[in-house]
C-alpha cells in the first residue's frame, strides 16, 4: 500500500518534494495542534516536527497533510485505517516529502528567486473551483470554498508561492535530459536478454513444528508482528425507513379537487387542432402572388421554389398559437383558415410574405370531466403523497435537529428500528467479505464513518416516497485483534514463523551443495538431497520481452531476481507472509544484437531520459537540504503520530 502512497507523489519531473496544491484544496483538514514541552535546539519545540534551515515544520501541517494523504488512498481502499497507514510508514513518509518542499522553498528564497503577489493572483484566478457561473474569477467561491476546507487566505497563498517557487528551482535544473543513442542501445539490448536457470520453493510448511507454543513464545511472537492483524475500523448503523405509510391522514383527492384541478388546466383538455406545413417565404407580396398563382395551377410548390431561388420550409404538427409566435397574427389566421391541401393566400410577416401549403390537420375534441377524471386523480394523489411526505420530513428533521433521540422518532412514525452487523467503510459486512448492506442504506455508509454515535440524519432514499433516518451505532476502532481472538491464527503464523528459520537452513544448504567442495550438477539435484521432501526445482528459459507479455507488466519476485543476478551464480528469496524461501540457480545470459534504428531502442532512450530527470531531481533536492540543514524533532512527530492514530 505504502508503494501506492509513493506512487502519488511522483510528478513527470520527478517533483517528489511537492505535496500538489490543488491536493490540498480538494482534501486539507482543518489545522490542529500538537501540544508538547518537549526543547528543540534550546526553544520549545512542541509545534515542530522539523526545522529547514530557518524555516519551522509545524506539527499541525504534518496532521494536515497526513490526513490528506490518507484520504486519497481511501478512494481506491475505503478499509484503510490510519494506523494501518502510519505503521507503513506513511507518516514518515509525508514528513519526508514536507521537509523537501520546504527546502526547494527555503533555497529558492536565499537565492534571490521570488513569487510575488501578482504570480499568485495570476494562479489563482486559474484554478477552476473559484470561478462564478459567468466563468470569471468570483470572490464569493474563492471564501466559499476556503471554508469548506478549513483553509486560510493565507495558506492558499503560501501553498501556491512555493510551487511557483519550485518550478522556478527545478524545472530548468531538469529539462532538456538526453542521453547518448548508444547507452539507450545497451540498455534496449537487455529487453532482447534470454536467461536460463531453475528455481526452487523450499515451503516453510514442510519445517513447521508440530507442537503448539508456549503461552509466553505465543505472547512475544503476537507483540513483534501486532501489525499484522490491525482490523479496520467497523461501525453499526441503526436506521428506520418510512413513506407514505407513516402518513397521519388521508391524501386521496377529493371530487371538489379534482374538478378545480380540471378547471384549472381547462384550456388543456379544450378542442385542438394542429397543421402540419410546407412553408415559403419570399419578399414582396407581388412576387407571392405569382408563384402561388402557379402553385394553384398545379406546379409543384419545391419546383416553384427553386427555379425562383428560394427553398421551403417543413414545420408542425403546429397548432395557431406555437405557429403565430414564430411568424405573425395574420399569417396563422389565414393559414389555419385554410383547407387541407389548398395554398392559404399569402400574408406578412417580419420574414417577408408566407406561401404556405396545409399538408395535413390534426383535430382532438375537448374532453369532459368524466373522461379526464381518472389521470387528474393519479395526478393529484403523487403531488399530494410528495407534499404531505416532504412535511412529515420536514418535522422528522426538525425533531432530530432539536435533539430527540431516534428512537422516539420511529416511534412516533410507527416504524421499526433495525441495526446492522458491524461494517466497514467500504459498505460490507466485517468478517462476511460477501455480504453486503442492505439496498436502502447504500449511500449512507460513507456518512456514517464520518458521523458521531447518537446524532441521527435523514436521507431520502427514493425521492418522493421513501425517508430514511440513520444514527451510528457502535464504533469500533481499528485496532490490533485481540490475541484470544485470533490464538489459533497466530499459532499458525507462529509455525510458519518457526519453519521459515528452519527452511532458510535448508535453503543455505542446497545453495552451498551448488559451489561447494564437490559441487551438485544442478539446483534440482541439490533440492533432491535434502532429507524432507520438497517441491522440485522449475527450469526458467525467458526472455525479458517474454516475461513482461506473460505477466502483464507484473513479474513474480523470484523472476525479476533472475533477472538482476549475474551468470553462475545462486541466490535465495524470502517468500511473503513466511511461506518458505525461494533459491534461484542462473546458469546462462545471452544477449541478441539490435539493430540502430530497432523501436525498442526509442522507446528504451525515452524511459531512461526520464530515470534521469528523477535521479537529477532527487539529487538536487538532497544537495539544498543538506545545505540548509535539517533537524528533526522526534518528541513532536511522535506525538502528532499518536494523535493521529489515537493513542493519546
Amino acid at each position: 500500500m505504502i508503494q501506492i502512497f509513493r506512487r502519488f507523489f511522483s510528478s513527470k519531473l520527478g517533483l517528489a518534494i511537492t505535496l500538489a496544491f490543488l491536493g490540498l484544496i480538494a482534501l486539507a483538514f482543518a489545522s490542529m495542534d500538537v501540544s508538547g514541552n518537549a526543547t528543540f535546539s534550546g526553544v520549545s519545540g512542541g509545534d515542530r516536527v522539523a526545522v529547514v534551515g530557518d524555516q519551522k515544520v509545524g506539527t499541525a501541517d504534518l496532521a494536515n497533510r497526513t490526513t490528506s494523504a490518507l484520504d486519497r488512498l481511501r478512494q481506491d481502499d475505503p478499509t484503510l485505517s490510519m494506523k494501518a497507514f502510519v505503521e507503513q510508514g506513511g507518516l514518515e513518509e509525508v514528513l519526508d516529502q514536507l521537509i523537501s518542499r520546504y527546502a526547494v522553498g527555503n533555497y529558492a528564497q536565499e537565492h534571490g528567486l521570488r513569487a510575488g503577489d501578482n504570480l499568485v493572483n495570476s494562479e489563482i484566478l486559474k484554478i477552476s473551483a473559484f470561478l462564478g457561473a459567468d466563468g470569471n474569477f468570483s470572490q464569493d467561491a474563492y471564501r466559499q470554498v476556503l471554508a469548506q476546507q478549513g483553509l486560510t487566505d493565507a495558506m492558499v497563498r503560501g501553498d501556491l508561492r512555493d510551487s511557483l517557487l519550485q518550478q522556478q528551482m527545478i524545472d530548468p535544473a531538469v529539462s532538456g535530459v538526453r542521453l547518448p543513442t548508444k547507452i539507450a542501445k545497451h540498455y534496449a539490448a537487455l529487453l532482447r536478454e534470454r536467461r536460463k536457470g531453475a528455481i526452487a520453493l523450499v515451503p516453510s510448511a514442510a519445517f513447521a513444528p508440530k507442537d503448539d507454543p508456549t503461552d509466553e513464545q505465543l505472547k512475544a511472537f503476537y507483540d513483534e508482528n501486532r501489525a499484522r492483524y490491525i482490523r479496520p475500523e467497523r461501525r453499526t448503523i441503526r436506521y428506520a425507513s418510512f413513506g407514505i405509510g407513516s402518513l397521519d391522514e388521508s391524501v386521496e383527492p377529493t371530487e371538489a379537487e379534482i374538478a378545480a384541478r380540471f378547471k384549472r388546466d381547462a384550456s388543456e383538455y379544450a378542442a385542438k387542432e394542429t397543421r402540419t406545413l410546407t412553408q415559403l417565404i419570399v419578399p414582396t407580396q407581388d412576387a407571392a402572388n405569382t408563384l402561388r398563382d402557379r402553385i394553384a395551377a398545379g406546379a409543384s410548390m419545391e419546383t416553384v421554389a427553386r427555379e425562383a431561388g428560394f427553398s421551403t420550409t417543413s414545420i408542425g404538427p403546429v397548432s395557431q398559437s406555437d405557429y403565430e409566435d414564430s411568424s405573425s397574427a395574420a399569417v396563422a389566421k389565414s393559414v389555419f383558415e385554410a383547407e387541407r391541401g389548398a395554398i392559404a393566400a399569402p400574408a406578412r410577416s417580419g420574414l417577408g410574405w408566407h406561401i404556405v401549403r396545409i399538408d395535413k390537420i390534426d383535430r382532438t375534441p375537448a374532453k369532459t370531466l368524466a373522461q379526464v377524471s381518472g389521470d387528474i386523480r393519479t395526478a393529484l394523489l403523487e403531488e399530494k403523497r410528495i407534499a404531505a411526505l416532504a412535511d412529515l420530513s420536514a418535522r422528522v428533521e426538525e425533531q432530530i435537529d432539536e435533539g430527540a433521540p431516534m428512537s422516539e422518532v420511529a416511534e412516533q412514525l410507527g416504524v421499526k428500528v433495525s441495526t446492522t452487523p458491524a461494517l466497514t467503510a467500504d459498505g460490507r459486512v466485517y468478517g462476511q467479505p460477501g455480504q453486503g448492506v442492505p439496498p436502502e442504506l447504500s449511500g449512507t455508509v460513507e456518512t456514517a464513518f464520518q458521523m458521531r454515535e447518537g446524532e441521527p440524519q435523514l436521507a431520502e432514499v427514493v425521492r418522493g416516497q421513501t425517508f430514511l433516518i440513520f444514527e451510528v451505532g457502535e464504533i469500533t476502532p481499528s485496532a490490533s485483534a485481540p490475541l484470544s481472538d485470533i490464538k489459533d491464527q497466530v499459532i499458525a503464523a507462529w509455525r510458519l514463523s518457526e519453519g521459515s528459520r528452519l527452511a532458510r537452513e535448508a535453503a543455505d544448504r542446497i545453495i552451498g551443495r551448488l559451489g561447494g567442495d564437490e559441487p551438485v550438477a544442478t539446483l534440482a539435484a541439490s533440492v533432491r538431497q535434502e532429507e524432507k521432501p520438497l517441491p522440485p526445482a522449475e527450469n526458467v528459459d525467458l526472455t525479458r520481452e517474454q516475461l513482461a507479455a506473460a505477466q502483464n507488466g507484473q513479474v513474480p519476485a523470484p523472476l525479476a531476481l533472475l533477472f538482476s543476478m549475474a551468470e553462475g551464480t545462486s541466490k535465495r528469496l524470502e517468500a511473503p507472509n513466511d511461506l518458505g524461501w525461494f533459491l534461484v540457480d542462473l546458469d546462462e545470459i545471452s544477449v541478441g544484437e539490435l539493430a540502430d534504428d530497432d523501436p525498442i531502442v526509442a522507446s528504451a532512450k525515452r524511459q531512461l531520459e526520464a530515470t534521469a530527470t528523477q535521479e537529477y531531481s532527487d539529487q538536487l533536492v538532497a544537495a539544498m537540504r543538506d545545505e540548509l540543514g535539517v533537524e528533526r524533532n522526534d518528541s513532536a512527530i511522535q506525538a502528532v503520530r499518536k494523535q493521529l492514530t489515537g493513542e493519546n
